[in-house]
């Protein structure tokens, strides 16, 4: 009998072939100066094609949103351009792909920014954690809050994206509100300070998120986006006063959208599964009436026993997609996995991106 985690799955829109997700994995090999993509990604995509779905590495929707150096955009048709070489490639391939949608808000660096200037976040309240820069991990400076009508200017810049990344062939996109950045700002009290319509009780904190679902469904249709969020993540210097309430009201809402799928951070991103007492993601699974994807530290075992439970209808593998690009081929057969070189995991070219080995090239 084969695994249900092998077996085809329909997200929204999204046909798959397997129900193993390609997690989105920032590598640092974008042009700096216009946020292109180029042969490398093209190649490593496509390699990674056997994946039910791949969910790009994050991408800005604005040059405000940029928070690292090397990371690509979709906010131009330069760049929408470039990213169509890489759909094309991994729809050949026979893959499915969707972008995911990022604006980094205070994680970011003047270096970074337009004209040198402050990063924007909801709050003028720094994070008190690094990025990378040209200069290599640098604290993140100090952001300005976001004034209402930037807002709506910015929710308008996740709508462009988000019909750009249609242009350049994407299956659809997922809205990054997970790990700290801007969304996760608005949503989450250490972040967000505000005192207008976007502040205060979660009703307002959740605003900016459902203004931007709102934006990007209109433009491209719910059953083409994907959302992600990590209630209970410190990701990026991040916190909140009371998660599990806050995620109770936000959760249910997203009902209203017809999402492609809700893609949940389960615990510390990277890190342990483990919650503090009052936390838990069963109890938000089950307030999602959608596609629920499951992400963090899953091994064959753990993502196996979550599909054929009902825990998850999909299961995100980040790290071990790095080093195993027939990654779902070796959980099929439980053969073992590369280990990946940390040391090429952000920034370089084509080593420790495009040239982990193959079941196939192994044999040969």
């Amino acid at each position: 009998m084969t695994e249900a985690l092998f077996s085809k799955f329909t997200a929204g829109g999204i046909a798959m072939s397997n129900r193993i997700v390609m997690a989105p994995l920032t590598r640092n090999r974008a042009d700096d100066e216009d946020g292109t993509v180029n042969d490398l990604h093209v190649e490593y995509y496509r390699q990674r094609a056997g994946a039910g779905l791949i969910i790009t590495e994050a991408t800005q929707i604005s040059p405000a949103g940029k928070g690292y150096i090397q990371t690509p955009g979709i906010h131009t048709e330069a760049q929408a351009a470039a990213w169509k070489r890489v759909t094309d490639a991994v729809h050949e391939a026979g893959g499915k792909i969707v972008v995911q949608l990022w604006h980094v808000g205070r994680i970011s660096h003047t270096s970074l920014q337009p004209d040198g200037q402050a990063p924007v976040a909801p709050s003028a309240i720094a994070a008190g954690v690094q990025t990378f820069t040209q200069n290599g991990f640098e604290d993140t400076s100090e952001p300005r809050a976001l004034t209402e009508a930037e807002i709506r200017a910015t929710v308008e810049d996740y709508r462009k994206a988000a019909a750009l990344a249609i242009k350049a062939g994407f299956d659809g996109v997922e809205v990054h509100g997970a790990n700290g950045y801007l969304i996760d700002q608005f949503l989450k009290t250490g972040a967000n300070r505000r005192d207008d319509a976007y502040g205060g009780a979660i009703e307002n904190r959740a605003r900016f998120l459902f203004e931007v679902l709102d934006a990007v469904t209109d433009e491209i249709g719910g059953d083409r986006t994907g959302l992600r969020l990590s209630p209970f993540s410190p990701a990026n210097g991040i916190d909140d006063a009371d998660p599990q309430a806050d995620f109770e009201y936000v959760v249910p809402k997203l009902n209203a959208y017809g999402l492609a799928y809700l893609h949940m951070v389960e615990g510390a991103t990277g890190g342990s599964r483990e919650l503090e007492e009052g936390q838990s993601i069963d109890a938000l699974r089950k307030l999602f009436e959608g596609p629920y994807m499951g992400n963090n530290g899953y091994d064959r075992e753990m993502a196996v026993s979550a599909v054929a439970e009902g825990k998850a209808d999909l299961v995100a593998f980040g790290r071990p997609f790095i080093a195993n690009p027939d990654l779902v081929d070796r959980l099929r057969r439980e053969a073992p996995l590369n280990e990946g070189d940390q040391s090429t995991f952000y920034g370089g070219g084509a080593e420790g991106l495009i040239d982990y080995p193959t079941l196939e090239d192994e044999a040969a």
